[in-house]
């Protein structure tokens, strides 16, 4: 059986229409248009994007469906959408406007039904769970974080981790809050808890400073995909430098 390429997927955080950069969620940076960036991505061998709007669940509102079709309507690689969905009913929406993927993060977590139900009717392919988590000293575990990391769980994230692939989810979005921003590389000793017992693919998020980060990540992390952004964004490495660091040490990419 063939090997399955590694992914590089660049990030799209989106807020107020403009894609933004910060560090542990915090201190945002303005970052660009988000259709000349999908536009600029697709042309640099991105496998594929995704585009998260930000502050939809922590203001409650709807997510930005005009800037999802168009995005949508002038790339070609598979496009994963999220922020404030939280119903099966939005799931469709985003995914008749051009999305491929649709992720779910505070939804999934407040209801995991919205996980099961979306996967029964549009296939688990499509269906991806974003986690954020953080470490908790005291209790010496990662836990989920809800709203753009604006809110505090105690969940454990191994457990939550374990139950999402249980509801339907067909893939995690792993993202350190801890590490966001930092580019201190990959926070390794979660994303490899969860990829040691997932069988679903596990997106690393959170963290990336440069190739070598994104190498650890899927050789010493087990990941599938690793998501960036500040390195992409601020060109500070292309993708396809990122590719040939990753091919050079044997990992299986698209080229």
């Amino acid at each position: 059986m063939n090997e399955l390429a590694k992914r590089v997927i660049p990030c799209l955080d989106v807020k107020n229409g403009r894609v933004v950069k910060g560090v542990q969620f915090l201190d945002l940076r303005d970052a660009g248009d988000p259709v000349e960036c999908a536009v600029s991505y697709e042309n640099h061998k991105a496998d594929e994007l995704c585009f998260l709007d930000i502050t939809a669940s922590s203001d409650r509102r709807e997510i930005l469906i005009h800037l999802v079709e168009s995005v949508a309507s002038k790339i070609f690689i598979p496009f994963t959408v999220g922020g404030g969905i939280r119903t099966v009913s939005d799931v469709r929406e985003v995914l008749v406007r051009g999305a491929d993927k649709v992720s779910i993060n505070t939804a999934a977590f407040e209801n995991p039904k919205v996980l099961k139900d979306s996967s029964e009717v549009f296939g688990s392919q499509c269906i991806v769970c974003a986690i954020d988590v953080k470490f908790h000293k005291e209790r010496n575990r990662h836990e989920v974080f809800l709203h753009g990391g604006r809110t505090e769980t105690g969940k454990d994230a191994f457990e939550w981790a374990m139950e999402a692939e249980h509801f339907g989810a067909g893939e995690i979005l792993l993202t350190s809050m801890d590490k966001d921003g930092t580019k201190e590389g990959f926070d390794i000793a979660i994303l490899k808890k969860i990829t040691s017992k997932l069988k679903i693919p596990v997106i690393a998020s959170g963290g990336a400073g440069n190739a070598e980060h994104l190498v650890e990540a899927i050789l010493r992390g087990g990941a599938d995909a690793v998501l960036a952004a500040s390195i992409f964004h601020f060109q500070e490495q292309s993708i396809l430098q990122v590719k040939q660091s990753m091919k050079d040490m044997g990992i299986h990419v698209r080229l």
